[in-house]
């Protein structure tokens, strides 16, 4: 009888597999503790050596952070926005860790990426921080960058980060307001920061970097409190990158609208009036009124009714309204009549003036929808320091509108408002561009005012509206006003940059506070639905936008002057004048260039003032009843009729 010996096996390690999910679609099995640069390794490595950073069921993350459940993954390359951000983060603790070397004293506080680049706030102390200091922070950056450092994350307890912290009042507050487990720490090389996370694998992607600028920023944006110093840059992982943003950037210095804003004669400001308050003048007030009149021969054959409400309004207005319990410490504060106690304030919003216009009388269901719209001009009190030519100031005109409807009549309403603000782009050219929807924040719920009902049934109507016109929408929590969600257009303009222009908003709440109401066919009242929309946003910062988008070489049909004539000599001034004369009676409106100065002189000045035609006159055209046409940009047109000019010059702005 044989016996066999049994051989013992040590018991088989079997690690949990988890599902990961990726933007294609796809669902793909990994061990748990995978992390995302282990999962671009098992796509290629060609992807995994462009992996910056990662999106984990939508919070941003370290590549190499360990994934232990079923988890949505985005691996995000320099392609993506939050890519650019984790890189240009990583690069502000470049940044930083530059500047310490330099100035040992200075205390750090916060360093954000922003839209492009990044920037840090720092206490230098009695040091100071200028322009002669860039490079040689910029060559430490790159220097260190070259040491291919990761970026280790790690937490830290309150009590501990307090101590690190001891000597720098600004880190000290932002620490305090943290609890236990959720304070950590960043340290790549010989530098540590608080820090949230979202960075490189490795400083050795940063290839080429430029400071851009220092300017006095207050500690929390508050100008009570201590006045630093903001260091902007940016980085690049390749110089050439760089070199095209640099170019860039001088294309928008001469395409900055207020440099073109003087130049053309558009606007101005003055300091005996009030900062951020602008003053149009004649050119610049012709433009305004144009795009008006374009907007108001579209919104009539749309249904709007235009109506006018006053500057100001008593303060119990915003009081219902929600706005001065959200804003009334940040607006104008109110005015107080002498004798009999009122309180006004400068009007911040439209809106509840139009719902007390609503109100003023009794509708049916059979009325609805009813649209009011009009050019209203708001104030709100803006710190001096953030004030920006037209994009930032305290007095603007919105091109407001209220549509007050059924709740079955929403989703069509806002589909059509879609459709206006579409038509508006088109007309002006902005032809790129994404649609934002901009949600609640689900983390902070006491921002917002109203019902979780109605919130959903908000939100939801945006999202299916936006998908039933085919718009290319992302979203974005957090985004939302007060007293409901909307739809945010964000364009780009000719030099790529975005900006937000045009909104519409779906609101269930101000209907209720204002106690709206409409006699349904139930003979029942019922609340009305209100739709809040304005496609340009505000009239001073949709035309800086557009001038810096056209670099003022605006439509034919929107520009201020379509011509100039520009007499050779005084011998044929009474010429131009007939020629003149001729034009405007056909409703065209221009100038003339009577100045004794040579045509050379003229026409180079006519092409910085961006006339559309120059209509040269001499002996030959007086004699022929003609001119010699030049157009802005595009040279010499030859010698035709006033009749023939007229002719093209109405063929062309029709078209538009």
């Amino acid at each position: 009888m044989y016996l066999t010996k049994t051989r013992k096996f040590a018991p088989l390690k079997i690690n949990k597999m988890i599902n990961i999910s990726l933007p294609d679609g796809s669902i793909r099995q990994y061990e748990s503790g995978v992390t995302p640069m282990d999962i671009a390794l098992s796509i290629s490595e060609g992807l995994a050596r462009n992996v910056l950073s990662a999106l984990v069921n939508g919070e941003q993350v370290e590549a190499s952070t360990t994934i232990t459940q079923d988890a949505t993954v985005q691996l995000l390359t320099w392609n993506d926005d939050m890519g650019k951000k984790a890189f240009w983060h990583s690069s502000a603790h470049l940044l930083a860790q530059a500047i310490m070397e330099f100035y040992p004293n200075a205390k750090l506080t916060i360093g954000p990426a922003i839209e492009n680049g990044f920037y840090y706030d720092v206490d230098f102390g009695d040091e100071t921080f200028s322009e002669k200091d860039f490079e040689k922070v910029e060559k430490k950056m790159l220097e260190n960058a070259q040491k291919k450092s990761e970026f280790k994350l790690h937490p830290v307890s309150k009590s501990d980060a307090l101590k690190e912290y001891a000597n720098n009042e600004y880190k000290t507050e932002l620490i305090q307001n943290l609890n236990d487990g959720e304070i950590t720490f960043c340290s790549h090389d010989n530098f540590t920061d608080l820090c949230r996370g979202g960075h490189l694998p490795n400083t050795g992607f940063v290839k080429a970097a430029k400071i851009l600028n220092a300017a006095g920023a207050y500690w929390r944006g508050d100008e009570k409190n201590k006045q630093l110093v903001r260091v902007y840059g940016i980085t690049f992982p390749k110089q050439k990158d760089l070199t095209d943003y640099l170019n860039l950037l001088e294309e928008a210095k001469k395409r900055d609208h207020r440099k073109l804003g003087k130049e053309l004669g558009f606007f101005t400001f003055s300091e005996k009036v009030g900062q951020g308050l602008p003053l149009w003048l004649p050119k610049g007030a012709a433009l305004r009124r144009k795009l008006e009149a374009f907007l108001m021969k579209a919104q009539q054959k749309a249904g709007y009714e235009m109506v006018v409400t006053p500057h100001i309004g008593a303060k119990e207005l915003y009081v219902t309204s929600g706005h001065w319990d959200k804003y009334g410490k940040d607006s104008f504060q109110p005015i107080k009549t002498p004798h009999e106690g009122e309180e006004f304030m400068l009007k911040p919003m439209n809106c509840p003036h139009h719902c007390e216009i609503y109100k003023s009388a009794q509708w049916s269901y059979r009325d609805l929808p009813k649209r009011y719209a009009e050019f209203g001009t708001v104030y709100r009190y803006e710190q001096s320091g953030e004030l920006h030519g037209l994009t930032r100031v305290r007095g603007f005109t919105q091109d407001d509108a209220h549509l007050f409807c059924m709740p079955d009549q929403l989703l069509e309403e806002f589909k059509n408002v879609i459709d206006l603000v579409l038509y508006v782009f088109n007309s002006l050219g902005f032809e790129d561009f994404v649609t934002q929807v901009s949600l609640r924040d689900p983390d902070n719920r006491e921002k917002y005012i109203g019902s979780d009902e109605n919130w959903e049934k908000a939100e939801n109507a945006i999202i299916q509206a936006a998908n039933e016109k085919g718009l290319k929408t992302v979203i974005e929590y957090g985004e939302a006003a007060f007293y409901g969600p909307k739809l945010d257009f964000m364009v780009k303009d000719a030099l790529g940059r975005k900006w937000q222009l045009g909104t519409i908003q779906v609101d269930y709440n101000l209907p209720e506070r204002f106690e709206l109401s409409y006699i349904g066919a139930d003979n029942q009242a019922h609340t009305p639905v209100m739709i809040h929309r304005a496609p340009f946003g505000s009239m001073e910062r949709f035309i800086a936008i557009l001038l810096e988008h056209t670099a003022g070489n605006f439509p034919l049909w929107l520009a201020p002057d379509l011509f100039i004539i520009l007499p050779i000599s005084e011998k044929y001034q009474e010429y131009g004048e007939k020629l003149s004369r001729f034009l405007e009676n056909s409703d065209i409106r221009g100038l003339i260039d009577n100045r004794n100065e040579k045509t050379g002189k003229k026409i180079r000045d006519a092409e910085m003032k961006k006339i559309p035609y120059m209509l040269i006159v001499g002996e030959k055209e007086a004699e022929n009843g003609t001119v010699s046409v030049r157009k802005h940009g595009g040279g010499d047109l030859g010698e035709m009729t006033m009749e023939e000019f007229r002719n093209m010059i109405t063929k062309e702005i029709e078209v538009n």
